[in-house]
């Protein structure tokens, strides 16, 4: 039974399907990808905003998009079916950080009802690990090394980082020999640059297919590079509001574009559950 209903599908590049029949049911179709750019690995990120695009509430101790959409299972399960599509899922250290110490950025984790049909997708369809590679990216190194993501477990975490970040978190304890891989990127600041990240990604990570989930600097850090390939955005049916100095975060921070300049996208397909909608958006 499907958990969304498809109102528009303008992806009809393909006549294979790509998901095995129980995730298509809920899926309410399939869902292929394009293949990577030569030069770097897709990136495909997924976001969710109310009507008046906040991405969160900036609720204490809560992930930002958990706080506009939880505990909607549609996104939750669009979510698990992204990650368990991708080579890679790269997240902010804000991010990382906002969700409670025990989360994993797996499948799965997200939405379990579907936890075996992401694995038989995951491993059997695409030939990939069992859980995509996590990468944390802090310019600073100033991370909370108890959360499980640092912790031993069958999921790989990388951090890139600065060479500063680096020895920031030398100086927290993170061993060279531990569970956590460092690499450090030279960017001549606190900021790394989206050319560089995806480059080590595809050299040194074989990553084809990149997913990115925030936060919006890092997001908005992308966008400005021309280094966002396709966007997932559910839209809740809700307005948040700001005042005029508040620190309710857009789903894009720290850059602006103008109007000859800002990245445009089409709509590839739309789907809805009870007033929410599940767009999908490819780069013109």
């Amino acid at each position: 039974m499907a958990l969304v209903r498809t109102l528009v599908d303008e992806d009809r590049e393909h006549s294979e399907p790509a998901l095995p029949q129980e995730l298509r049911e809920l899926y309410g179709g399939d869902l292929h990808f394009r293949a990577s750019p030569a030069a770097r690995p897709l990136v495909i990120a997924n976001f969710v905003s109310t009507l008046d695009g906040i991405a969160g509430y900036e609720t204490k101790g809560k992930w930002a998009g958990s706080t506009v959409n939880d505990p909607d299972p549609a996104d939750r399960f669009i979510m698990g079916l992204l990650r368990a599509s991708a080579d890679a899922v790269m997240v902010g250290s804000r991010t990382a950080q906002s969700v409670s110490a025990k989360s994993l950025w797996t499948p799965g984790y997200v939405y379990p009802d579907a936890k075996r049909f992401y694995a038989q997708y995951r491993t059997g369809m695409l030939r990939k690990p069992e859980y995509p590679l996590l990468v944390v990216v802090s310019g600073s190194g100033k991370l909370e090394l108890h959360r499980a993501i640092f912790r031993p477990s069958p999921m790989r975490t990388v951090v890139i980082t600065t060479p500063a970040g680096r020895d920031e978190l030398r100086r927290l304890g993170a061993a060279a020999s531990g569970p956590v891989e460092i690499h450090a990127l030279d960017s001549g600041g606190d900021k790394i640059a989206p050319a560089a990240i995806l480059e080590l990604l595809q050299s040194q990570f074989a990553v084809r297919r990149l997913l990115h989930e925030g936060g919006p600097t890092l997001f908005g850090q992308f966008l400005a590079a021309g280094a966002v390939d396709e966007l997932f955005l559910t839209l809740s049916p809700q307005i948040a509001g700001r005042r005029q100095s508040g620190a309710r975060p857009a789903i894009v921070q720290g850059v602006e574009f103008q109007p000859d300049s800002a990245p445009r996208f089409q709509i590839l397909t739309a789907r809805e559950r009870a007033g929410h909608l599940y767009l999908r958006y490819r780069r013109s």
